[in-house]
């Protein structure tokens, strides 16, 4: 029976209504949707998927940031003021999600932050909605659930980078900017060369040396930890993996990556990015100090066993210095020079 045909049965007997959301897309889906790139006057749309802004010099903030750029502000609205103070509904942060890729004047859906709480979201998106209304979507840490989720579930190629609270360096903005105001690829991602006496500010590592191409995919680890076991879980089959996070201790790091690798996540992938990330190590942390080995030595004992390329420290999610990824499209990586290059555009002019 063809799926239409199927669904349409189970409407006429009333049980349509108890599928998930996700269930009128396929799980994985093989054809890229790009969104319009960004000029200067475009409407973005900011929305507070995980944990809310309310302090008024937050907002303004994140006004300065759009106004730098040349965009107008549409602020969602349950992101001001809602139902909590430091949570929104479910219901209400959805529906703001849901606007914003409807409403016809936004060119683009920014995250003023990330927070706490998207995960909560993902089976009450509506999918088609999205993926009939492409977007640019952006944000990073707790946003990585949606990135998976809509690009898994849709095609579109979702951006992995600043919120509107972010500190947006001149190396932030540069690679702001390449990603989302120009139809061109956006070329070689290397860690900006900043030095404090005669050290890199953000060092970087060959774990395991070699060149390797595919698809990109990532985010924070801990969401995509996180997901495993659900229908947005990561698909990392011949993809270049790129993950970060901030503040995890050795040992939690360790837990994840060893998920990962159980789960067969790290057995196809083509190659992976493993992010700068502050603070995990047990250097200012009020550490139980549950297990000695340190975060490099935990990545050298994950990665090591693998037969693809791996580098680490590149400036993504959690650092001063952020790029912007695009998640979907084609990237090429090279560990012994630790740079990311992105050879498809990843929006259309």
């Amino acid at each position: 029976m063809e799926r239409r045909n199927f669904i349409a049965g189970l409407s006429a007997i009333g049980l349509v209504s108890v599928l998930p959301h996700y269930a009128h897309s396929e799980n994985i889906i093989n054809s890229k949707i790009k969104p319009k790139m960004l000029k200067a006057g475009d409407t973005v749309g900011v929305v507070a998927p995980g944990t809310a802004v309310s302090d008024p010099e937050d907002l303004m903030r994140a006004k300065e940031a759009l106004d730098y750029f040349g965009l107008k502000m549409k602020l969602g609205r349950s992101v001001a003021a809602g139902s909590g103070y430091k949570s929104r509904t479910i219901a209400e942060r959805t529906e703001d999600l849901h606007a914003m890729f409807k409403d016809k004047e936004v060119n683009a859906v920014f995250c003023i932050r990330g927070g706490y709480g998207c995960s909560q979201l993902l089976d009450r998106l509506d999918f088609d909605l999205i993926k009939k209304n492409p977007k640019i979507f952006l944000g990073y840490s707790d946003i990585t659930a949606l990135h998976l989720a809509i690009h898994q579930m849709t095609g579109l190629v979702t951006f992995h980078g600043p919120v509107l609270l972010s500190g947006f360096s001149s190396w932030t903005e540069t690679y702001f900017r390449k990603a989302l105001f120009s139809s061109a690829p956006i070329g070689e991602i290397a860690n900006p060369t900043i030095k404090n006496n005669f050290r890199v500010i953000h060092p970087l590592r060959t774990i395991k040396s070699g060149k390797a191409s595919g698809m990109l995919t990532g985010g924070n680890l801990s969401l995509i930890s996180s997901l495993m076991g659900t229908p947005f879980e990561i698909d990392t089959k011949d993809k270049v993996l790129f993950i970060e996070d901030v503040g995890e201790e050795p040992y939690r790091i360790d837990r994840m990556l060893t998920q990962l690798k159980l789960a067969k996540k790290l057995l196809d992938v083509k190659g992976v990015v493993f992010g700068e990330c502050k603070d995990c190590n047990y250097e200012g942390l009020q550490s139980s100090r549950a297990w000695d080995y340190s975060l490099g030595e935990i990545i050298d004992s994950i990665f090591s066993e693998l037969k693809v390329p791996v580098f680490s420290g590149l400036t993504i999610g959690h650092t001063s210095d952020q790029a912007t990824l695009p998640l979907g499209v084609d990237v090429e990586m090279d560990a012994d020079k630790c740079v990311l290059n992105i050879l498809e555009n990843a929006v259309y002019e």
